[in-house]
C-alpha cells in the first residue's frame, strides 16, 4: 500500500513528478496564502492604522520578516535533532493559525502578539516542507529541479491569492459589500487563519503516503525520553514567544540579533563540518557561496513587501491593461502570477537541456538571477517619466518590471532550495535549509534598512519629488544587481569545482 512505502520506492517514481509532491504542493499553497497575505498588509498596516512613518515602517517590516526568516534556522535545528519534520511541519502550523487568529480578534491591540506567534509557527513549518520535497529525489536525480519549479509555483500560487485578497479587503477594493468597512483589517487578517487550517489540514490527511520521509530523527531512543525532548521544544519555543514580541517590536534588539545569529549559524556549520568527508565538505562550502549571495538577492527582491509597497499605495494609478486594480495588490501579487505562468515551463525547459547536455549550472543561473533583477528594478526607475503631475505612475509598466524580475526569481529561489537539497548531506538538510531561509532574514533586513533610507530621503517631500527619489533608489539597486550577477558569472568555475558531482 502507499502508506507502507518506503523511502526507495518513493523515489522510483516513472513520471515527471512523484504524486506526494502535489501534497506537499498544496499544503505549501495554503500556508503561502496566509503568509504573504500578511506580509502584504505589514507596511500598510503600520503607517495607516498604527500610525508609523515611513521610514519607521520600513525598519519595523524589515525586522518583523527577518524574524520570521531567521527563526526557520532554528526550526530546521529542531526538525533535525528532536521532532523530525513532520511533527516541526505540525507544530509550525499550529502556532501560525493561533497568530492569524489573534490578529483577526484585534489587529491593533494585539498586533506584536499576533506577529510573535506567527513568526514562530514560521520557522518550523517552512524549512521542513522544502527538506521532505529534497527526499523525494534520488541524489543525481535530474527531475530534482523541475520538482521544485513545480514546488515553487504552489508557493506562488498561493501568494498570489494571499497577496492581493488580504490587501484588497483591507484597503475595500474587493468585496466592499460583503465587509464591514470598520471590519476590513480583521477580516484579511481572518482570511490568513482559514487558509492556514486548509494547509494544516492538507498536509495531516496525506501524511502516510510519504512513507518514513519526515519521521522522528530519535527513533532509536527509547519512547518516554523521546516525549520528554519532544515535550521541552514545545514549551521552550512558546517561552520564546514574549522575547521575540519584545525584539520585533524593538527593532535595536533585532539589530544585535542580526549581528550574531548569522556568523554563529556558520560556525555552527563549520563544527558539524568535522563529520563529513573532505567531498561533502566542498559541497558544504559552495552551498555556503550560494547562501550569501541570496543574502543581496532578497535585500532588492523584498523592496516589494516595503517601500515597493508603499510606492504603490502612493505613486501607482489603479489601471492595468484597461482593468481597475487595487495597485498594491498587483504590486503584492503580479509576480507570483508570472511566476505560476512561467514556472513549469523553464522547469521543462531545464530538463530539455539537461538532456541535450547544454543547461547552465547552478552558479550561471543564480548569476542570470541576479541580471534579470537589475533589468526589473531598472524598470522601477524608469517609470519616473511616465509620472503625472499628481506623483502618480505607470501601473503597467511598474507590472512589466515584476515580470522581467519573476525570470531573475525563477533562476534563483526554486533552483536554489534544490541545489541546498543536493549540495548538503541527508543528516544535515534541514539545518542547511534553515541557513538558506535565514539568509533571506538577512535579505529581509537589510531590505528594511534600504527601505528605510529610501524613505528618510523623502521625508516631508511632495508625492512627485518622493516618487522621484524612490525611483533613483530603485536605479541604485538595478546596479548592484548588475555586478553581483556578472561577479558570479566570474566565479562560476571555482564554484562549480566545489560542488564537485552537483550541477
Amino acid at each position: 500500500m502507499e502508506a507502507n512505502q518506503s523511502i526507495d520506492q518513493i523515489q522510483d517514481f516513472k513520471s515527471k513528478y512523484p504524486k506526494q509532491l502535489w501534497y506537499l504542493f498544496f499544503s505549501e499553497m495554503w500556508e503561502r496564502f496566509s503568509f504573504y497575505g500578511m506580509r502584504g498588509m505589514l507596511a500598510v498596516f503600520m503607517v495607516s492604522q498604527l500610525k508609523m512613518d515611513e521610514t519607521t515602517a520600513n525598519l519595523q517590516y524589515g525586522a518583523t520578516q527577518a524574524w520570521v526568516y531567521a527563526f526557520t534556522f532554528i526550526g530546521g535545528l529542531f526538525a533535525d535533532k528532536i521532532l523530525g519534520l513532520r511533527k516541526s511541519l505540525f507544530w509550525g502550523g499550529i502556532l501560525m493559525i493561533i497568530g492569524s487568529i489573534i490578529l483577526a480578534v484585534s489587529p491593533k491591540e494585539l498586533f506584536f502578539t499576533g506577529i510573535g506567534f506567527s513568526i514562530v509557527g514560521t520557522g518550523f513549518f517552512k524549512p521542513n516542507i522544502s527538506s521532505m520535497v529534497g527526499q523525494l529525489y534520488k541524489d543525481g536525480d535530474v527531475r530534482r529541479d523541475a520538482g521544485f519549479s513545480l514546488f515553487y509555483a504552489g508557493i506562488n500560487l498561493g501568494a498570489l491569492l494571499g497577496g492581493y485578497v488580504c490587501i484588497a479587503v483591507a484597503n475595500g477594493t474587493l468585496w466592499s459589500g460583503f465587509v464591514p468597512e470598520n471590519m476590513r483589517w480583521n477580516y484579511a487578517f481572518g482570511f490568513a487563519a482559514v487558509v492556514m487550517i486548509i494547509s494544516l489540514l492538507t498536509f495531516t490527511q496525506t501524511q502516510k503516503s510519504m512513507g518514513e520521509i519526515g519521521l522522528s530523527p530519535l527513533v532509536t531512543v527509547e519512547k518516554s525520553k523521546r516525549k520528554i525532548y519532544e515535550v521541552l521544544t514545545y514549551i521552550g519555543s512558546l517561552a520564546l514567544i514574549p522575547i521575540i514580541i519584545l525584539m520585533v517590536a524593538n527593532t535595536v534588539y533585532t539589530d544585535y540579533f542580526m549581528m550574531i545569529i548569522g556568523p554563529a549559524s556558520i560556525l555552527y556549520l563549520f563544527y558539524e563540518m568535522r563529520n563529513f568527508s573532505a567531498v561533502e565538505n566542498k559541497k558544504l562550502l559552495a552551498a555556503l557561496v550560494f547562501i550569501i549571495f541570496s543574502i543581496f538577492f532578497w535585500a532588492f527582491y523584498e523592496q516589494s513587501g516595503g517601500s515597493l509597497s508603499l510606492f504603490a499605495a502612493n505613486n501607482l494609478h489603479n489601471n492595468l491593461l484597461g482593468a481597475e486594480l487595487d495597485p498594491n495588490g498587483v504590486n503584492n501579487s503580479s509576480g507570483a502570477l508570472f511566476v505560476i505562468i512561467f514556472a513549469g515551463l523553464l522547469g521543462v525547459l531545464w530538463i530539455w537541456m539537461a538532456k541535450k547536455k547544454i543547461e547552465p549550472n547552478t552558479v550561471v543561473k543564480f548569476g542570470l538571477g541576479f541580471l534579470f533583477l537589475a533589468a526589473g528594478f531598472w524598470i522601477f526607475y524608469y517609470t519616473k517619466f511616465f509620472a503625472s503631475a499628481d506623483g502618480k505612475t505607470s501601473l503597467n509598466l511598474f507590472t512589466f518590471g515584476w515580470f522581467v524580475i519573476t525570470f531573475g526569481e525563477l533562476c534563483l529561489s526554486p533552483i536554489g532550495m534544490s541545489a541546498m537539497t543536493k549540495l548538503s548531506p541527508q543528516k544535515l538538510q534541514a539545518v542547511i535549509m534553515g541557513m538558506w531561509f535565514l539568509a533571506s532574514a538577512y535579505g529581509q533586513y537589510f531590505a528594511g534598512l534600504l527601505g528605510a533610507n529610501i524613505a528618510e530621503a523623502s521625508e516631508n517631500s511632495s508625492n512627485l519629488e518622493k516618487l522621484n527619489t524612490y525611483a533613483d533608489g530603485y536605479e541604485q539597486l538595478a546596479i548592484y544587481a548588475l555586478i553581483a550577477g556578472i561577479l558570479l558569472i566570474l566565479i562560476s568555475p571555482f564554484v562549480k569545482k566545489l560542488m564537485q558531482d552537483v550541477r
